[in-house]
């Protein structure tokens, strides 16, 4: 067994062919009417054996290329093209082999691609559907987007305004939609946190912008990342306030709950920011370089609409490497030790289980 579950850890290095992603429509049990058999104990001749553990990541999470390989497959940017059905037969097949169900003919890899369509596009913490826009696979398209059109139209007032106000508002949504824990926001809450978000993030804008009116045009081009980069400092702990006040959930490492830390949710939303300023430096750095010596040659003088679509295209190629990287840099099952705990969670752990050193905790993303 353990030789199985060593090689089901082990890095995939091609990618989903085209047959794993039918594996969604394949085992819809209302369109095809397929006999599905409860396996107790063990497997049938040819079936899928019930030892794969799914609740974990396929690959080494204590490695940084085992999270990496983890997150490319999470920001896969086909998953946002899968339809409805296509993640509720995913969702199906994951819990049906949590209760020890097995389509016929399941294979190990289309149980795996299953799980990742699903955890793409299902909170892990509560178990809702994401909003769209809000997946981490659809960071990329998303990004890649609002990134370039604010690299692009950076010289106006008006057009820094309505960019910066687009993409905090777009980071309220993933922020919220990649939170950890399980405690709602009121309409309220969320309100006042997108409100206070999105007007810090836009001053920081716009007086960063004043402040490079009179500096060279390639120093100007870098703006759109210090306002970005100062704004995650602002909205993800704002959209993510009430982790601060009540704290999120921490186990032990079986998964059992032992309480809520609001000390837990500080060291999450600390490691986020930074991979979040981080994910967006290679998009946002290295292009002003390449369109600075672009917009000096004939080609972009003579068609100069071209450089919105350049830039976009040079944004997405930094963001399909640089957001899985990033989203690794920090395990997303992070741990504390307990002793870091409040006083009162820490009284309560080491009494009930006085064994325990670390407690974990989803950081979101």
């Amino acid at each position: 067994m353990t030789d199985h579950l060593n090689r089901s850890n082990e890095m995939r290095e091609e990618p989903w062919s085209p047959e794993e992603f039918g594996v969604l429509e394949r085992y819809n049990p209302e369109r095809r009417g397929r006999r599905r058999r409860r396996v107790a104990g063990g497997t049938m001749s040819g079936e899928l054996p019930l030892h794969i553990n799914i609740e974990e990541p396929r690959w080494d999470q204590s490695t940084f290329v085992g999270r990496a390989s983890h997150f490319f497959t999470v920001t896969d940017p086909r998953n946002v093209l899968l339809t409805d059905e296509q993640l509720e037969n995913a969702k199906r097949i994951v819990h049906d082999y949590r209760q020890g169900v097995v389509p016929p003919g399941l294979t190990e890899n289309e149980l795996w691609r299953a799980k990742y369509v699903y955890e793409s596009a299902f909170h892990p913490d509560t178990g809702e559907k994401m909003i769209l826009i809000g997946r981490m696979s659809a960071q990329v398209p998303m990004n890649m987007t609002i990134t370039g059109c604010m690299m692009t139209f950076y010289r106006t007032t008006p057009a820094v305004l309505f960019w910066q106000w687009i993409n905090q508002s777009f980071n309220a949504i993933v922020n919220y939609t990649n939170r950890s824990g399980d405690a709602p926001l009121t309409m309220s809450e969320l309100g006042t946190a997108y409100v206070s978000a999105t007007t810090g993030a836009v001053a920081t804008a716009l007086g960063l912008n004043a402040l490079t009116k009179h500096v060279s045009p390639l120093i100007g081009r870098f703006v759109p990342f210090a306002a970005v980069a100062a704004a995650n400092c602002i909205n993800i702990p704002l959209m993510r306030q009430r982790e601060l006040k009540a704290g999120i959930p921490v186990t032990d490492d079986n998964g059992n709950r032992l309480g809520e830390s609001a000390n837990a949710a500080q060291q999450a939303i600390s490691q986020v920011v930074v991979s979040r300023i981080l994910m967006a430096a290679p998009g946002m750095a290295i292009p002003p370089f390449i369109m600075n010596t672009l917009e000096k040659k004939a080609f972009l003088k003579r068609f100069p609409w071209l450089s919105a679509p350049i830039q976009v295209g040079l944004v997405g190629f930094c963001l399909v490497f640089a957001t899985p990287l990033c989203c690794a840099l920090f395990p997303q099952k992070s741990s504390m030790s307990v002793t870091g705990l409040e006083a009162e969670l820490r009284a309560k752990i080491q009494e009930s289980h006085p064994e325990l050193q670390r407690v974990y905790f989803n950081k979101g993303l």
